[in-house]
């Protein structure tokens, strides 16, 4: 892995909004030849990812006053489901990437947001170490940055940690000796940090989410934001956190479409009661895909709208009202774009048929994309914020999961 990273180039940078989304099309191209055997082998797209920074897509929310495009949220959320359609691993793996620019954004100081920035234009990547497995709730974090001498030490085990292997940089998320949530930011090759690529779900396979372990890792006083001021006053840093999760969802209904459409058309047979020549000409399929479209077309709709809610609530400077109503946008982006991914996946058998579930296609690889990555934020208490909010003029709480 060191090699792969330290043999890299300089990346490319993205002026316009425009311009985002050309690249990204070009590269769904290439990457969705090789989606399929990725994860039916397993095998960590090292190279794709290499393609993806260097693109300049993982900088593009960077400010414009340090360099770059600082693209609406509406064009980052395109960019991450062209590529999730293309393959969802990939759509992924830049995620925490791209919260750690927000991060640095709202909290760095102005040497920090020098000295990152300038890194995320090179084409270097961040990884992430936030989550960790046996604890209370995903708010109790045991990992532990201590003072000492001018700077300090990280002490603390993590999981899914989606790729830290193929990072430049490893932030982790960790409780200060005031016990307050903060972001340290660890290079690669540091002494004590150890990446495990013992991620075994059977959906996201190549996100590489394994554990990280952090002993006596020392980290610079420089190089640690406080990241829990993101979340005592309004900002959209959760719903940069969530319209990206969206994203990649809505990329996974779109592939099962792309691909029941492609089956159907070329493979399916009629039921023998419908009397007809040609499975694609059965009425109850038909009506089927019509219904499935209609919901991943509601679903990019309503992603689109909640990139546009935040750009708003950016462009007002943060107001309070503005910034809610963003966060309650993503989440009603979030709650569809999970259904629409789930009924897409489960359809492309139902309307295909049996042939469809051979190995030789591994379509199976769409529902449990799906299945896996809808998971990491329970849709039902989308529905509730967004029910309480409506209903009872209940603000949604502060955290990176709404």
């Amino acid at each position: 892995m060191t090699a792969v990273i330290s043999s890299e180039q300089k990346a490319h940078v993205i002026t316009s909004d425009a311009e985002a989304i050309a690249i990204a099309k070009e590269l769904a191209a290439e990457f969705v030849k090789g989606d399929s055997e990725r994860d039916r082998d397993r095998r960590l797209p090292y190279e794709e990812v290499k393609k993806f920074s260097a693109s300049g897509l993982w900088g593009i929310t960077v400010p414009k006053e340090y360099g770059g495009a600082f693209v609406s949220n509406a064009t980052l959320a395109k960019v991450i489901k062209i590529i999730s359609e293309a393959d969802p691993s990939l759509g992924q793996i830049p995620q925490n990437h791209l919260y750690m620019v927000e991060a640095i954004r709202l909290d760095g100081t102005e040497e920090q947001k020098r000295f990152f920035f300038d890194l995320v234009l090179q084409g270097k990547r961040f990884g992430n170490a936030f989550s960790e497995i046996g604890t209370k709730s995903v708010t109790d974090v045991r990992t532990r940055l201590e003072k000492s001498g001018d700077g300090y030490v990280l002490n603390g085990r993590k999981f899914y940690s989606a790729g830290a292997l193929l990072a430049h940089w490893i932030p982790v998320i960790a409780s200060n000796d005031e016990g307050k949530t903060v972001i340290a930011f660890v290079e690669r090759d540091a002494e004590g940090l150890t990446l495990l690529d013992d991620w075994s779900s059977f959906g996201q396979r190549t996100t590489a989410s394994g554990t990280t372990i952090l002993e006596n890792v020392k980290v610079k006083s420089e190089h640690v934001i406080p990241h829990y001021l993101a979340f005592e006053r309004a900002t959209p840093m959760g719903a940069i956190a969530q319209i990206i999760q969206a994203a990649v969802d809505v990329g996974i209904a779109k592939a099962a479409v792309r691909d029941t459409i492609d089956f159907v058309r070329k493979h399916t047979r009629p039921w023998v009661d419908s009397n007809l020549e040609h499975g694609y000409e059965d009425p109850l399929t038909i009506y089927n895909l019509g219904q499935v479209q209609i919901q991943v077309h509601a679903a990019e709709a309503l992603l689109k709208r909640a990139g546009e809610f935040i750009d708003r609530a950016n462009a007002s400077g943060l107001e309070e009202p503005k910034v809610v109503a963003a966060s309650i946008a993503v989440a009603e982006a979030k709650a569809l774009a999970t259904e629409a991914s789930l009924l897409a996946t489960n359809k492309l058998f139902e309307l295909a048929g049996t042939k469809s579930t051979l190995q030789e296609f591994n379509y199976d690889r769409h529902w449990r994309n799906a299945r896996a990555h809808t998971l990491h934020d329970p849709v039902r208490w989308k529905y509730y914020a967004v029910g309480n909010y409506f209903l009872n003029n209940v603000n949604p709480p502060r955290h990176p999961w709404l």
